[in-house]
């Protein structure tokens, strides 16, 4: 006699939050520096990371990128550990989007 078993398993698959890395602007952290952390770091092509650059210089921010919480984190701490061996008082948050 064989016994029958079914099982009933519910899989409730939810995409991870998204997160806004937000870069801010300063008075001395320099342009070349900026677009470069966007390419490096952010993988954005050069006139991207350019226009990007320019919306933090003219608006003060701009959201750079929106990743899970721990890819946004890591980039973002990435890019201080440069701006502060470059000696750049540079910022960027992580806000959820």
């Amino acid at each position: 006699m064989a016994v029958q078993t079914s099982f009933r398993t519910d899989t409730n698959v939810r995409e991870p939050r998204k997160y806004n890395v937000i870069m801010l602007n300063d008075d001395f952290t320099t342009m070349d520096f900026v677009v470069q952390v966007l390419v490096d770091i952010f993988h954005k092509d050069p006139v991207t990371a350019e226009a990007l650059m320019l919306d933090v210089h003219n608006k003060g921010r701009a959201v750079v990128g929106s990743y899970s919480y721990d890819i946004a984190r890591t980039k973002v701490q990435t890019a201080m550990n440069r701006a502060r061996a470059e000696g750049f008082p540079f910022r960027m948050l992580v806000e959820e989007a």
